[in-house]
C-alpha cells in the first residue's frame, strides 16, 4: 500500500525504481547532501536520480538476483523431479513436469525442422525460466519490498525480472548470438549470399537486399525482448495503479480489491502466453538459421 507520507506519483516512482549499484561521478550531490569525491564512487543508488546518474555501467541488483535465483529454482526442481521419475502413473509435481516437457517437446517437433539436440532443452529452459519470472508479477506489490525494507533496510526492490528491459534484451541477445552462430555454421558463405540476394535475386539489388535483410535480422532480438518487457511492464504498472487506489480512502477499498482480483485472473492468461511466445519465436528463429536453401 502507498504510505501516508507518499503521494501517488512518489509511490509509483518508488515501485518502478530498481535496486541499483553503480558509479556516481565526482562532485555529484547525493540525496542526503553528501558530495562524491573526485574520481567518483561505487555505491547503491538512493533514488531514481542517482540511478540515472550512474549511467550504462550500473547494475540492477534486484533483477540480477531474482532472475538468477529463479533459474536455480528451475534447475533444482527439474533435477529433483528427474531423479524421482519412474515407470508407472506419475503423480503431483512429477506429472506437471512431464506435461511441461511433453508440451515443449511437441512444440519443438512441430516448429523446428533442423537437426540439433540443443533446441529442445533450450526451449524448455526459456519457457520455464520466463514463466517463473512472469509469475512473480502475481506476488502482492508491497509484500516483498516491505519485508526487505523492515528486515534488511533495502528501500528499492523490483521482484519481476521480466519487467526490466536489461533482462529481456539480455535473453534476446543470447538467442540472437545463437542465430548468427548456426546461420554461419550451417550455411557458411551461403548465409552472406542469402542476405545479398533476398528478396531480389540480382547483383544490382545487393545494397537494397543487404539493407532490408540486415534491418530485419536486427529487428528480431529487439522484437523478442521488447515484446516480453512491454507486456509485463504494462501489467506491473496496472497492479501498482490499482494498489495506489487503497490510499484514496475507505470507499475505494472494495473496488480496488475487486480490480486486483480481476486483473490477477486476467494476468494468469498473459503470464504463460508471453513465456510461450518467447519460446516459440526462439524456436522459429533458430529453425530459420538451420534452413540452408
Amino acid at each position: 500500500m502507498a504510505g501516508s507520507t507518499q503521494t501517488v506519483s512518489e509511490y509509483i516512482t518508488h515501485h518502478l525504481t530498481n535496486l541499483t549499484y553503480g558509479e556516481l561521478p565526482g562532485g555529484f550531490e547525493r540525496e542526503d547532501g553528501a558530495i562524491i569525491g573526485e574520481g567518483g564512487a561505487w555505491v547503491m543508488a538512493r533514488g531514481a536520480e542517482e540511478a540515472s546518474a550512474m549511467g550504462f555501467n550500473a547494475i540492477h541488483v534486484d533483477s540480477m538476483l531474482w532472475s538468477i535465483g529463479l533459474g536455480i529454482v528451475f534447475c533444482w526442481l527439474f533435477r529433483r523431479v528427474a531423479k524421482k521419475a519412474e515407470t508407472g502413473v506419475p503423480s503431483g509435481m512429477v506429472n506437471m513436469v512431464e506435461m511441461i516437457v511433453e508440451f515443449v517437446d511437441g512444440t519443438v517437433r512441430d516448429t523446428f525442422h533442423g537437426q540439433n539436440r540443443m533446441i529442445a532443452p533450450l526451449a524448455l529452459t526459456i519457457f520455464v525460466w520466463v514463466l517463473l519470472m512472469n509469475l512473480m508479477d502475481l506476488v502482492p506489490i508491497d509484500l516483498v519490498p516491505k519485508i526487505l525494507e523492515i528486515v534488511a533496510g533495502v528501500h528499492f526492490q523490483k521482484i519481476v525480472p521480466s519487467t526490466d528491459p536489461n533482462i529481456t534484451m539480455g535473453m534476446a541477445m543470447g538467442v540472437f548470438i545463437l542465430m548468427l552462430y548456426y546461420s554461419i555454421k550451417i550455411k557458411g558463405v551461403g548465409f552472406l549470399k542469402e542476405l545479398s540476394f533476398t528478396p531480389f535475386n540480382h547483383w544490382a539489388f545487393i545494397p537494397v537486399n543487404l539493407f532490408m535483410e540486415v534491418v530485419g535480422l536486427l529487428a528480431r532480438p529487439f522484437s523478442l525482448g521488447l515484446r516480453l518487457f512491454g507486456n509485463l511492464y504494462a501489467g506491473e504498472m496496472i497492479f501498482i495503479l490499482i494498489a495506489a487506489l487503497f490510499s484514496a480512502g475507505v470507499g475505494w477499498m472494495i473496488p480496488a480489491g475487486l480490480l486486483q482480483v480481476a486483473w490477477g485472473i486476467f494476468h494468469l492468461l498473459v503470464i504463460p502466453l508471453q513465456a510461450f511466445i518467447f519460446m516459440v519465436l526462439t524456436i522459429v528463429y533458430l529453425s530459420m538459421a538451420h534452413e540452408d536453401h
